[in-house]
């Protein structure tokens, strides 16, 4: 893993952090991270939500690079949407955050 928490900018940062903090999102990662990828129906039924709804959050965690996907065909032909954790590192610290800050592009929220 490349070490990208030193040029982490505000932007991401912000958008990480969002994305992580909503428990369905911290399951869908942790199911990711221990199960290896997986597709989104089968990602459903193993944590208990709706396939619009699992969307919804892996758009959301994809949309901050936290998860990738890639569209296979299956034996039958179906296609197959899966799903699998980015390499990410987010350790938290102050002088971490104090560089990000310079470069937020929405300095209000």
């Amino acid at each position: 893993m490349k070490d990208e928490t030193k040029n982490i900018d505000g932007d991401r940062l912000l958008a990480m952090l969002a994305a992580l903090a909503n428990p369905h999102r911290l399951r869908i990662v942790a199911a990711l991270a221990t199960g290896g990828r997986n597709y989104v129906s089968q990602l459903a039924r193993d944590i208990g939500l709706s396939r619009p709804l699992l969307h919804l959050h892996l758009q959301k965690l994809a949309e901050a690079g936290l998860v990738t996907s890639k569209l296979e065909l299956s034996a039958d032909g179906k296609a197959l949407n899966y799903f699998e954790v980015a390499d990410f590192a987010l350790p938290l610290a102050p002088g971490l955050i104090a560089e990000a800050v310079k470069t937020l592009n929405n300095k209000e929220e």
